[in-house]
């Protein structure tokens, strides 16, 4: 059993807590890892807000984070300690049908218990004064040491910054790897939501090739960056209100090649949708919803070519795939320079949340230690 500094969240809509919780040691297939540096996620905003309660409390949120190996459990064979890491909420166990399928990169080993704040083995490795603390999303990047299973661990390259590696395992990866995935060379693509994912979505979508890349998001130091990440042109949602899709058809005349949608807001969903062009127009759901949403669309709108769909992580697979993106990051391919707008130690996480909320902030990164 270990001492660790974490940030524990209680009770959503209530301020995290700085705690000391224990961690018990790597069972057989799992790892502990010491986490360096941990990106402030949307994602974790949900839960932490209590926009989805989908998750068990209390928890040691985050998700997005790089750290280095320090124990393995039995049996493990991919990862030793002193490895530089990424924890992985998407596992890719290689044996599952989803896995064997080659048509996904949504592994189902790890799902159900990760889903229940546990580790498949059954149980948490978190306590607090005797109390369980339940994992989130499989991996709990707040607390300085976590143990995540094997097959959710990706191995990467030692000569990146913790505080820029530690964005692969959510928001640049997510972004950018959704928009290689579905953007072809000329494409006109609209992001709907500048946030840590959309901003990654427009570098996607231009290294992909695209001719057109239109930003939208009503928070104009969003809109800014977005210019410098590739985005061609820029639309206020909040100014245009219930004409934002009238506004897309106009622009391009008759809608985009391909929508993403990252702000989680369903009524942004259905205007990515309807903003697409006839005959083959995509629209990608990749936000996080308040739990129990709906979009209606019109049949018709399907019928005549158009494609809903939607991506987790980029469609990217975390143990076999990430590698390539710690590549395009070291070689300058992918840029992070103007992505984290703030660095703060991990005691003040509470404030990343709060100039989440402001808008004053597009990526925050905590630092362990």
């Amino acid at each position: 059993m270990i001492k660790s500094r974490a940030a524990v969240c209680h009770e959503a809509g209530r301020p995290m807590t700085i705690e000391t919780i224990d961690v018990a040691p790597p069972k057989a297939g799992e790892v502990l890892i010491e986490i360096m540096a941990t990106g402030v996620c949307h994602t974790d905003a949900v839960i932490f807000w209590g926009i989805n309660r989908n998750s068990p409390l209390p928890a040691v949120l985050g998700h997005e984070g790089a750290g280095i190996v320090r124990e393995v459990g039995e049996g493990v064979a991919t990862v030793r300690p002193g490895d530089h890491v990424v924890p992985l909420y998407g596992a890719e166990c290689g044996e599952c049908l989803h896995c064997r399928s080659g048509r996904t990169n949504i592994c189902w080993a790890t799902r159900k218990t990760r889903d229940q704040g546990i580790l498949p083995e059954g149980s948490s490795r978190f306590s607090l004064d005797g109390r369980t603390i339940h994992h989130f999303m499989g991996t709990s990047t707040f607390s300085r040491y976590t143990v995540v299973p094997e097959v959710a661990v990706a191995r990467v390259r030692e000569d990146l910054p913790f505080e820029q590696v530690c964005l692969l395992g959510c928001g640049v990866t997510t972004g950018v790897g959704a928009a290689l995935r579905d953007t072809r060379e000329g494409d006109t693509v609209a992001v709907f939501g500048l946030g840590g994912v959309g901003v990654n979505l427009v570098q996607g979508a231009r290294l992909a090739g695209a001719a057109r890349i239109i930003g939208i998001d009503p928070n104009p130091m969003k809109r800014a960056l977005a210019i410098k990440f590739g985005a061609t042109d820029l639309l206020d949602p909040h100014a245009l209100g219930p004409r934002l899709t009238e506004a897309i058809l106009d622009l391009t005349g008759g809608g985009v090649d391909v929508s993403f949608e990252s702000s989680g807001e369903p009524s942004a969903m259905r205007s990515a949708f309807e903003s697409c062009r006839l005959g083959w127009g995509t629209c990608v759901l990749l936000g996080v919803e308040p739990e129990g949403s709906e979009i209606g669309v019109r049949p018709v709108m399907l019928r005549y070519g158009r494609t809903l769909k939607g991506s987790y992580f980029g469609g990217v697979k975390g143990r076999s795939e990430l590698g390539r993106y710690a590549d395009m990051l070291a070689e300058g391919k992918i840029r992070v320079d103007n992505l984290v707008t703030h660095l703060l130690p991990i005691d003040e996480v509470n404030r990343a949340f709060d100039m989440m909320r402001s808008g004053d902030s597009l990526r925050t990164v905590l630092l362990h230690g």
